[in-house]
């Protein structure tokens, strides 16, 4: 049934309808989607970024006129009901006591992806606990909330000691609209190195660092915190009734959204910026922080293994600017396989799931010739990395292929080829987050698992012999160029 077994009505009859608020880093969007995560509108902007201050950071002050215009405009054609946000795991807000002083923030919100100073990042390390403490690796740039805090606490302990909570980005904005200040757990176990979500308890660093009184007591992604603050709907002519829930880590409600669907079994690999594996089913001792691998939360609070990668950025480093509307074309793929030519990690400046490789990303064989057999050099690559990830994971069933990567056809293609014991599927709807998100207004009263609609990939025409050849031969290469020797065999299915 295409709209569940709930109630997705308002008290006056109307549709109800979720405002949902998806916080990339590069771009935000807000949705108008149905309680049963159907997109009706979407408006995108970008996220915009300063120079100035003591470090690169967020205009959330742009950012809020952006979001609260757009959002009236939003309720004129839509009977909204309900306001959640989604966001990615690296933004961290450090905020005052009032949501309406300016943006709320005690200091500049800090773009994660600038490199710390030296010393405040060997300090770092000291302090950062356990692997399970942390949740991940030691990631690049400003990545996780808990470097970020300290950097803060260290460059302006004066802005600091104003400071009345840490947000991650989905709470800062429930906090806006609604007053109330909560933490939660798929946003916390998304690498903030703040929460030890194996062992349900906040990491030795709020301790040491006297944080304990900055983070918010918890709600469930799905709880309602309060209803728009009056001040705020008066002021840009916004329902009254808003009900706003506590929100969730973006590539989370991409997996809850699976889970609402009933396929609590499968490995769900979202694609944008990052490419992002999540299992349910991995055995935390599996988890391995040198590859990439991470402890995050479902929205229950229980651990799920992941494995990430910047597979966007990586891909772009390999295609280039120049090709917005080429799909790679399988052909080309194929001549990449026979003629040898290899994309390797990293391009960026993250490992990913090869130690010591940022920044030693390279083409090696016969260089592509153009701009199209550059693209089907990025989907051919991506998708050996996407498969790195599911390894990783030991995830040898249901693979589900979500996100961006998948406007493209060959990339799911290539993903079910390089995996032909597996069951591989893909949603062609990329709204996953919007639409994760907004199914948690309807989490408890939903009576019916959630409607998803998944397809077979296409068939890639290509021996598989000579594809299974070229993956060991990249896997190699890979793992010899940067050190790493570690060889994971593939599980039976």
């Amino acid at each position: 049934m295409a709209d569940g077994q709930w109630n997705d009505r308002r008290d006056d009859g109307q549709a109800a309808t979720v405002a949902v608020f998806d916080v990339g880093k590069t771009n935000v969007k807000l949705n108008a989607v149905t309680a049963s995560g159907t997109i009706l509108e979407t408006l995108s902007v970008a996220n915009p970024v300063l120079e100035d201050g003591p470090w690169r950071h967020h205009d959330l002050d742009t950012l809020s006129d952006w979001v609260f215009g757009t959002l009236a405009g939003l309720a004129k054609r839509h009977p909204l009901s309900t306001f959640v946000s989604a966001g990615h795991g690296s933004g961290g807000v450090l905020a005052g006591p009032d949501p309406d002083a300016g943006d709320g923030t005690a200091l500049p919100m800090i773009d994660y992806e600038q490199a710390l100073p030296d010393d405040i990042r060997r300090r770092y390390v000291t302090l950062s606990g356990s692997f399970f403490d942390r949740g991940s690796a030691m990631m690049h740039g400003a990545t996780h909330h808990a470097r970020q805090m300290f950097w803060m606490q260290q460059a302006d302990p004066q802005g600091f000691s104003r400071a009345r909570w840490f947000f991650g980005v989905p709470q800062y904005w429930a906090w806006r609209m609604s007053g109330v200040a909560v933490s939660e757990a798929t946003v916390l176990g998304a690498q903030s190195h703040l929460w030890n979500v194996a062992e349900r308890h906040w990491s030795p660093i709020v301790a040491s660092q006297g944080w304990e009184n900055l983070l918010p007591p918890f709600a469930k992604a799905w709880e309602t915190v309060g209803t728009i603050r009056p001040a705020l709907a008066r002021r840009h002519g916004l329902p009254l009734d808003i009900k706003v829930l506590a929100g969730i880590h973006d590539s989370s409600a991409n997996f809850y959204r699976y889970q609402a669907a009933g396929f609590d079994e499968a490995t769900v690999v979202s694609t944008g910026t990052w490419i992002v594996a999540l299992s349910g089913k991995t055995p935390l001792d599996r988890l391995d922080e040198h590859r990439g691998m991470t402890c995050n939360s479902d929205v229950d609070g229980n651990p799920i293994g992941g494995a990430l990668t910047m597979g966007g950025r990586e891909f772009t480093h390999v295609a280039g600017r120049d090709d917005a509307h080429l799909n790679a074309d399988a052909t080309l793929v194929s001549r990449m396989i026979m003629q040898g030519t290899m994309a390797l990690p990293s391009f960026g400046d993250d490992d990913g799931l090869f130690p010591g490789s940022a920044g030693k990303g390279r083409i090696t064989g016969p260089q592509p010739a153009d701009a199209a057999e550059r693209k089907a050099l990025a989907v051919l690559y991506t998708a050996l990395l996407t498969v790195e990830c599911l390894d990783a994971l030991g995830s040898s069933g249901r693979v589900i292929l979500d996100g961006s990567f998948l406007r493209d056809p060959l990339y799911a293609a290539l993903v079910a080829a390089l995996r032909p014991q597996g069951d591989t599927v893909s949603n062609l709807d990329t709204y996953g987050v919007a639409s994760g998100t907004a199914l948690l207004a309807s989490h408890d009263t939903r009576s019916a698992r959630a409607a998803i609609a998944l397809e077979k990939p296409p068939v890639f025409d290509h021996p598989s012999a000579d594809l299974a050849a070229y993956a060991r031969r990249w896997q190699a290469a890979a793992r010899q160029a940067t050190n790493v020797n570690m060889l994971y065999e593939r599980s039976s299915p």
